[in-house]
């Protein structure tokens, strides 16, 4: 039996564990999110811990943090969903991406809002001119 925090478990165990894709793993490796040991004969090892890490990045993930946002604000996460413990700058950092994504949202807006008119005043120019 594995106890945790001791290394042992290798990438595909990882990968079967958590729903995420071997060479995905491998990327969180490269941007610094994962930190696995290495066996003697130079497999990647994990401890029980990664499940709990990998959980957490595919969630700050699906919020829409970048793999280097996301550097920043693993340390300060805890549990699964993951909630925020109070570091320091993390709330001035998640409030500016939350600023982006609305500036996002709303130049979205105008576009689409462009484009509908734009396809309207087509229709309304190619629609057929009814007959007396």
């Amino acid at each position: 039996m594995k106890v945790k925090g001791e290394p042992g478990m290798l990438i595909g165990e990882l990968s079967r564990r958590t729903g995420v894709r071997t060479h995905q793993l491998r990327y969180y490796e490269a941007q610094g999110l994962l930190e696995p040991s290495r066996s003697a004969g130079g497999y990647r090892e994990f401890t029980e811990d990664a499940v709990l890490t990998v959980m957490q990045i595919t969630k700050l993930l699906g919020a829409g943090l970048s793999t280097e946002e996301i550097a920043y604000v693993l340390p300060c996460a805890t549990g699964p969903a993951p909630n925020m413990a109070p570091c320091p700058e993390l709330l001035d950092g998640l409030r500016a991406r939350l600023q982006a994504l609305d500036d996002r949202l709303a130049a979205l807006t105008r576009s689409r809002e462009a484009l509908a008119d734009y396809v309207a005043a087509t229709e309304r120019s190619t629609a057929p001119v009814p007959s007396r």
